[in-house]
């Protein structure tokens, strides 16, 4: 058992990162979990370690250790939220190439400016299956799926929820003629100065938001670092404040909602070869926060529907220490 929790130890400190970036993806299932009832969270949890072994998921679920059961639950689903991304890894070449897909991350809706306003364009979305996906898993975790199948759904639920309320894995802006397929939702828009070795896009920027604003400076273990951060959003945007706005499995309407923050706000007052300034990085910062609490809330939700009580009145399930 101590070889099997090293393994799993050293596999997780080796993993690669990814976007919103791990940190991004936890704290929106962090806020998941805050919201789910007791039911729904043994629900899910016990599907989860149902997970295929190939799949490695049910690895990172910590049987033992000097955590309350309730606390090494949560921070599974958190991890859960990743896999998605870890799944990249082509080291583990098994696991990358069963499960690994890369454009179910986003759905690239194309977009110009014209006369100052952002125009949709006729061409659509730029190859994402992001939307797509999302309607797949929900269909799986209600059905008659296995819990193999249903816990592969419900980490992808987790990250592509996460994804879908990141702005630019839902646009790419176009500025050349037809032929130009966009800038892959600000990956070929660079932050860096020309010729520096360091670099950096506004994709990148928006997926690393909390890490750059919030950086873990005192080397805090992940729930110490993350939780209150977590906590800290909750508390400015509480649930009641956005129920009126949650709109249910309505992926399309949490999509829309992206492509307009994408379109009117995220290429506002940042240019091109150019650290963003710090009214910018606040900007950045409010949005992705308020993004991660309706993710976050929007997740809870969905999971509550399928395996527990909905939680109609809106209120917050106590947190588990």
């Amino acid at each position: 058992m101590h070889a099997f929790l090293l393994g799993v130890i050293l596999l997780t400190f080796a993993l690669p990162a990814y976007p919103w970036d791990a940190a991004g993806h936890k704290v929106v299932a962090y806020i998941a979990w805050q919201q789910m009832t007791p039911e729904t969270r043994d629900k899910v949890i016990k599907i989860l370690r149902d997970a295929p072994e190939d799949s490695q998921l049910a690895a990172f679920y910590m049987p033992y250790g000097s955590q309350s059961v309730g606390a090494r639950q949560r921070e599974f689903f958190m991890i859960a939220a990743t896999w998605a991304d870890m799944i990249k890894d082509r080291d583990m070449a098994v696991r990358n190439k069963k499960y690994n897909n890369s454009n179910w991350h986003y759905f690239d809706t194309l977009w110009t400016e014209k006369d100052g306003k952002p125009v949709i364009l006729p061409a659509g979305n730029e190859g994402g299956h992001l939307m797509e996906k999302l309607a797949d898993f929900d269909k799986v975790i209600r059905g008659n799926a296995s819990n193999e199948e249903k816990a592969i759904a419900i980490a992808w639920l987790e990250h592509l929820i996460g994804d879908v309320h990141q702005p630019l894995h839902t646009t790419a802006r176009v500025l050349g003629g037809e032929k130009d397929k966009g800038d892959q939702g600000g990956n070929l828009f660079s932050l860096a100065p020309k010729g520096a070795k360091e670099k950096l896009n506004l994709h990148a920027f928006w997926d690393d938001i909390l890490e750059q604003t919030s950086p873990n400076t005192s080397d805090l273990c992940e729930g110490d670092y993350l939780g209150p951060i977590g906590d800290s959003i909750i508390k400015e945007y509480p649930y009641a404040s956005l129920q009126n706005r949650i709109a249910d499995d309505k992926y399309d309407v949490w999509e829309r909602e992206s492509v307009e923050i994408a379109t009117t706000q995220v290429y506002k007052d940042v240019k091109r070869y150019e650290t963003p300034s710090d009214k910018y990085k606040k900007k950045a910062l409010r949005i992705a926060r308020e993004r991660m609490a309706l993710g976050g809330y929007r997740l809870g939700d969905l999971l509550n529907e399928v395996f527990g009580l909905h939680p109609a009145d809106g209120k917050q399930v106590p947190a588990i220490p």
